[in-house]
C-alpha cells in the first residue's frame, strides 16, 4: 500500500508537467503485497525517562508488582506506580510511567497530610487485664487493616518519611509489642505470620527469660529470623527513666539513665548477631530533655512515647507518638484510633 501511495503522488505531480514522462508499470497485486514491510515489534521496556520517572511500556504476564521489583528494587512500592498512573489494571504494550525518586515523600495534599499511627500491644492471648487483647480480636483488626487498604510497615520504614526521602502507603500503620511477654511468640507471632505484617518488638532485657512469663532468647531469635519482627530496646530494667531514685545526684542519675540506653542495645546485638539496635520504647512512655540527650549520644534514630496520635513528616523522630491498643477495644474503637491523616486548615 505504501509504494502505490508513493506512485500515486508521483503521478499527480506529473499531470501539471508539459513533458510526457513514461511511468513504471504498477507491480501486481500479490507483487505489493510482498514488498510491504512487516510491522515493527512493539518496543517494551524502559523506552523514555530521566533521574526521576521512567517511562515503561509493560510485557504480556507482567504487573505493577514485578515493574516495582525490577525498576524500584520492592514489589512494596508498586502502590507509588499505581498511583501515579490512576490506573486499576496494567495492559500489555501500554505505557505506564514509573516513579524513580518519590512523588509526595511527605504526603502532603492539596486539604489534607499524611499521618501514620504507631499502635502498641503488651500482652496477646487470654487474660482478664487491660493490657491483654485476646487473639481472635487481634486477629479481627489485621484483618480489618488488610480489607480496608492499610498497609502495615516496618518501623525503620518510617526514617525516610520523616527525614523526607521515602513516600509511604496512604493509609500507612506500624505495629510494636513492649516489653517481651512470652504470649506475644505463643499468640502474636502465628498471627503476624498469617497476615504476612511486620511488627517491633521492644524489650527491656532484664526481663528476657525470667520466668514463665517471659519471652526466652531462643524465641526472639526464631521471631527475627522470621524476617517479620525487628527487636529494638525499651530500656535494661523498665524503670521510669524521668524519676530520680531518692538521694540520686546528678551524676548519677545520668550514669543510670546511660546504662538504662546502652546495656539493652549491647544484650540485643550480642544474642542478635548482624542486627542493629538503633530504636527505643520509653518505660511508660516517659522523657525529659536529659534522656532526649542520652539517646541522641547513644545515636537512637527514633524513640516512641505512649502519647496517641498519628506522626506527620515533621514529627520529632526522638518523641513519636504511639497509640496503646487495650484489650477492652472493640472493633469500632480501634478504627478511631487510626489516625491516617489530618486536614490542613487554611485561616
Amino acid at each position: 500500500m505504501q509504494t502505490c501511495g508513493l506512485w500515486l503522488l508521483v503521478v499527480v505531480a506529473l499531470a501539471g508537467c508539459t513533458t510526457t514522462a513514461v511511468l513504471p508499470p504498477v507491480p501486481a497485486p500479490a507483487a505489493a503485497a510482498a514488498a510491504v514491510a512487516p510491522e515493527p515489534e512493539p518496543v517494551l521496556g524502559v523506552v523514555a525517562g530521566n533521574d526521576r520517572l521512567a517511562v515503561y511500556v509493560p510485557r504480556a504476564g507482567e504487573s505493577y508488582a514485578t515493574v516495582a521489583q525490577k525498576l524500584l528494587g520492592s514489589e512494596s512500592r508498586a502502590w507509588e506506580i499505581v498511583e501515579l498512573n490512576a490506573a486499576a489494571e496494567m495492559q500489555p504494550g501500554r505505557a505506564i510511567v514509573v516513579p524513580l525518586k518519590p512523588v509526595n515523600p511527605m504526603g502532603v495534599r492539596p486539604d489534607r497530610f499524611q499521618t501514620v499511627p504507631i499502635l502498641c500491644y503488651h500482652r496477646v492471648g487470654p487474660g482478664n487485664s487491660k493490657m491483654v487483647v485476646s487473639a481472635a480480636n487481634f486477629a479481627q483488626q489485621l484483618e480489618w487493616l488488610a480489607a480496608n487498604g492499610y498497609t502495615v510497615i516496618a518501623l525503620k520504614d518510617l526514617l525516610g518519611f520523616l527525614q523526607g526521602r521515602r513516600a509511604l502507603p496512604p493509609r500507612s500503620v506500624v505495629l510494636s509489642f513492649d516489653d517481651g511477654y512470652e504470649s506475644i511468640y505463643r499468640h502474636a507471632f502465628p498471627l503476624l505470620k498469617k497476615f504476612r505484617v511486620p511488627a517491633t518488638l521492644f524489650l527491656y532485657t532484664d526481663f528476657i527469660g525470667a520466668g514463665s512469663a517471659a519471652l526466652s532468647w531462643n524465641q526472639v531469635q526464631e521471631m527475627r529470623a522470621s524476617g517479620l519482627v525487628d527487636v529494638q530496646a525499651h530500656s535494661k530494667s523498665h524503670a521510669n527513666l524521668i524519676e530520680r531514685l531518692d538521694d540520686e545526684g546528678d551524676v548519677r542519675y545520668r550514669q543510670r539513665l546511660e546504662t538504662e540506653a546502652r546495656t539493652p542495645r549491647e544484650a540485643i546485638e550480642r544474642r542478635l548477631p548482624a542486627h542493629e539496635v538503633v530504636d527505643f520504647a520509653y518505660p511508660y512512655g516517659d522523657a525529659n530533655e536529659l534522656l532526649l540527650e542520652v539517646m541522641a549520644r547513644n545515636q537512637y534514630r527514633m524513640a516512641v512515647t505512649v502519647n496517641p496520635g498519628g506522626n506527620p513528616f515533621y514529627a520529632q523522630p526522638l518523641m513519636l507518638r504511639r497509640t496503646m491498643v487495650l484489650g477492652s477495644l472493640d472493633l469500632e474503637a480501634f478504627k478511631a484510633r487510626l489516625l491516617v491523616s489530618r486536614p490542613i486548615k487554611v485561616p
